[in-house]
């Protein structure tokens, strides 16, 4: 979920490139961040690309040298797979290449004010170019260093997620209940169908609250997540975990048996997790995605959660996230309570 620590291969063709190009080659493997390797020919570069031997190459072409020294403009290829290795890639070689071409120009200039031949004038380029102070550029995680503010929208996410796929795979065992009998029991006691389905739904709610809970708790204790204000952090669980109950009311009295549940409650619980933003962060869908994704009641669940986490705001802040959260519940539950009332009176 949070990027590995891999180095992304990059490979490199220089054969005939002359001076500057082995210059370039050897600031590129001397460059933290990739691993060079050389290659023969730009054919078998690009199958090595194609295949994912590496993420990237660079093309530094014959008479590289030559041109420069010309003041011509070289061209310098660079083949990368779509994937994070190859853009990352293309920044850190483009780094490269810039500082060699800031020394490259300099020493052009000198040459041209008839300072010294290109020879001299690059020497003193270079000598000159590391005495140059450099702009340090320090990374800092938002919300701190810590890990439990990098974990917390992780976390978030994770706690949507389960809330509704343990919710919908737990709706299995209502159809259990119809399935031996259990309800036609209850219903031949004293026990009024509104005390059944009240009973269904609690239990239901308890496994959903119960799955949010832990990993809130989880999360806090073992990762130091800081949930923000207590209050309105229990507000999106409990409201999320009664869309779930709802969600698996309707399911179970939906379906015939506990199998159909179990395969299609993991299958839309990850489906809807997808759309509403729990593998993916809502900041990166385009436009058009994130209003659809806001059709699912996970996508306004974490956008409570990201108003808590992200700028530490109270319950009032995030009361039209729970207005929302809290209708999903309300027609979810009366559709699941109508459809459960059929199901086990005419049983």
């Amino acid at each position: 979920m949070f990027g590995s620590s891999s180095t992304p291969a990059l490979g490199v063709v220089s054969r005939g490139s002359g001076p500057l190009g082995a210059d370039l080659l050897d600031r590129l493997e001397r460059t933290e961040g990739i691993r060079v390797r050389a290659y023969d020919d730009r054919a078998s570069l690009t199958t090595a690309v194609e295949r994912g031997q590496v993420e990237a190459g660079l093309v530094i072409p014959e008479g590289y040298d030559r041109d420069v020294r010309a003041g011509e403009t070289a061209s310098l290829p660079y083949i990368a797979r779509p994937t994070g290795g190859g853009q990352e890639g293309s920044l850190i070689v483009a780094g490269v290449v810039d500082r060699q071409a800031i020394e490259l120009r300099a020493a052009r200039f000198a040459q041209q004010e008839g300072a010294a031949g290109f020879d001299a004038a690059l020497a003193r380029a270079r000598q000159v170019a590391g005495t140059v102070p450099f702009v340090t550029v320090r990374a800092t995680a938002a919300g701190g260093d810590e890990l439990g503010g990098t974990l917390g929208y992780g976390a978030a996410q994770e706690v949507v997620l389960f809330i509704f796929v343990v919710s919908l795979s737990a709706s299995a065992m209502l159809i259990e209940t119809r399935r031996l009998g259990v309800s036609r029991r209850m219903l031949a006691s004293p026990t009024s169908p509104g005390t059944v389905i009240v009973g269904e739904g609690l239990g239901r709610f308890a496994i959903a609250l119960f799955q949010g809970a832990l990993i809130v708790a989880v999360t806090l204790l073992l990762f130091g997540v800081d949930w923000g204000d207590p209050l309105a952090t229990a507000a999106v669980v409990v409201l999320t975990a009664l869309v779930g109950t709802g969600a698996a009311m309707l399911m179970g009295s939906a379906l015939s048996n506990a199998q159909q549940a179990g395969s299609f409650g993991v299958f839309f619980g990850l489906v809807l997790a997808a759309l509403g933003g729990c593998m993916v962060p809502l900041e990166v869908f385009p436009p058009v995605m994130r209003t659809i994704a806001h059709v699912t009641p996970h996508a306004w669940a974490l956008d409570a959660f990201g108003e808590i986490l992200g700028h530490d705001a109270g319950i009032g802040a995030v009361l039209p996230e729970l207005a929302m959260l809290a209708g999903y519940a309300a027609v979810l539950l009366l559709l699941a309570t109508n459809l459960l009332r059929k199901r086990i009176t005419s049983a």
